[in-house]
C-alpha cells in the first residue's frame, strides 16, 4: 500500500453503508410503530435478525442515540426514546417563537423563500394523498414547519429550528399513528399558507399559535401527560 493510500486505510465504505442500513431499518420500525417508546434495543437480537455483526448494530444504535431517537442508560443498554412532557412543552414554545418570527417576516421575505413554503406544503400534501409512510410524512411535515422559519432569512434560526424538530420527530410520528389524521393535518397547513398568501399575516400568526398549541396537547395526550 502506498503512503498516500495508507492515509485512508481506516475508510470502510461497505461497512459504513451497512451501519447506515441498519440504522435506517431501526428508524423505520420506530416510525411505523413496530417498536414503541421504551422498547429495549438488544444488540444480539437485532444482529441475528438482520444478519449483521454486533459491532455494526452498536454503531447503528449510536447513531440513533445521537439523533435523540434512542437513549443509552448505564447497565440497561439502549432503548427507544420516550419523550419527556417538560421537553415537549418547552420545544413547542420555542417552535412558536421561531416559526412565528417567520410568519411575521412574510411581507419582507424574498419570493424564493415564500415559494419554498408553498413547495414544502405541496410536497407534504401530495405525500399524504399518496399514502406515504409515517416516517416520510413526518419528515415532510416538519420540513414545512422549518420552511416557515426560513422566511426570516436567518441561517442560525434555521439551524435552531432543525434541532428543535429533531427532538419531536418520534413523538409526532407516534401521535400521527394514533390519530391517523394526516389529511386533517395537511388541510390545516394549507389554511395557514392561504392566510399568508392573502397577506393576512396577523391571522396566520394567530392560526399558527393555535396549531402548535394543539400539537403540544396531542403529544402530551399520547404520552399520558397533561
Amino acid at each position: 500500500m502506498s503512503e498516500q493510500a495508507g492515509r485512508y486505510s481506516t475508510l470502510r465504505l461497505e461497512h459504513a453503508s451497512t451501519v447506515d442500513r441498519v440504522a435506517g431499518e431501526l428508524r423505520r420500525a420506530m416510525f411505523e410503530g413496530e417498536v414503541e417508546s421504551g422498547t429495549p434495543l438488544r444488540e444480539l437480537a437485532i444482529a441475528e435478525q438482520l444478519g449483521v455483526s454486533r459491532p455494526t448494530v452498536r454503531e447503528a444504535l449510536a447513531q440513533l442515540v445521537s439523533e435523540g431517537l434512542a437513549t443509552r442508560e448505564p447497565n440497561r443498554g439502549v432503548s427507544v426514546a420516550t419523550p419527556d412532557p417538560a421537553m415537549v412543552r418547552d420545544v413547542c414554545r420555542c417552535r412558536f417563537v421561531l416559526e412565528g418570527a417567520g410568519v411575521l417576516a412574510w411581507r419582507d421575505a424574498t419570493p424564493e423563500r415564500r415559494s419554498e413554503v408553498r413547495a414544502r406544503l405541496d410536497e407534504y400534501v401530495r405525500a399524504v394523498d399518496e399514502g406515504a409512510s409515517y416516517r416520510d410524512l413526518n419528515d415532510l411535515h416538519l420540513a414545512f414547519h422549518v420552511s416557515l422559519v426560513g422566511l426570516t432569512g436567518s441561517p442560525r434560526l434555521m439551524a435552531m429550528a432543525q434541532a428543535l424538530v429533531t427532538e419531536l420527530k418520534l413523538a409526532l410520528a407516534q401521535v400521527d399513528r394514533v390519530r391517523r389524521n394526516a389529511h386533517d393535518q395537511a388541510r390545516s397547513h394549507e389554511a395557514l399558507v392561504l392566510l399568508l398568501e392573502k397577506d393576512d399575516v396577523a391571522g396566520a400568526h394567530a392560526f399558527l399559535e393555535g396549531h402548535l398549541s394543539d400539537a403540544a396537547e396531542a403529544i402530551l395526550g399520547a404520552l399520558g401527560a397533561s
